[in-house]
């Protein structure tokens, strides 16, 4: 993740312009777990490693927008993680779909209910009945089928939530921090 980004703003310091860009909110992690999760990402066999600097918990992804839409977004984010407290993860199981390799963490309610707040807010209703939550560390073009035993690392808190510009580029997407947000309104 990059930090931060430069976003042009108007006289009254809103987000102008009405390019479409892609947005996606996402809980943070600590420097810890991120490093735990890179370590153990070195002895996977296959498929193409997701960079440390774009580990995170997809909380809303919104896709294509509107640039002007960008401050609704933030304002969404602060508003919502001021009423949630700081999320406990553990890891639970390694998870692949036809294209991405996962890690599944155990279930936090107040996790959940900020992602499904979130996307009820700004996509007009929620994703799924429920959120997994989940951490993509691996892409591939074809099913991997790996069975890797899970990283060693402890149960940890996360304390901090962002809105990201996701920049398609030729070596993959690049994540931009557009405003991190601390949860429980601190």
């Amino acid at each position: 993740m990059t930090r931060p980004a430069r976003v042009d703003r108007d006289e009254n310091n809103k987000i102008g312009g009405d390019e479409n860009v892609r947005l996606f909110c996402a809980l943070c992690l600590p420097d810890d777990a991120a490093d735990a999760i890179v370590a153990w990402q070195a002895g996977l066999e296959r498929g193409r490693v997701v960079p440390r600097e774009n580990l995170h918990f997809t909380l809303a992804f919104l896709g294509w927008q509107p640039r002007s839409r960008l401050d609704e977004v933030v304002d969404a984010l602060r508003r919502r993680c001021a009423e949630t407290a700081p999320p406990e993860f553990g890891v639970e199981r390694y998870r692949e779909t036809r294209s991405v390799g996962m890690l599944v963490f155990t279930q936090d309610s107040g996790a959940e209910k900020l992602a499904l707040g979130l996307q009820e807010d700004l996509l007009g209703r929620a994703e799924r009945d429920a959120w997994l939550p989940h951490v993509t560390v691996l892409r591939f073009r074809e099913r991997a089928r790996l069975r890797p035993p899970l990283p060693e690392l402890e149960p940890f808190v996360t304390s901090e939530a962002a809105a990201f510009l996701s920049v398609l580029r030729p070596t993959g997407a690049e994540y931009v921090v557009l405003e991190s947000v601390r949860l429980g309104g601190s």
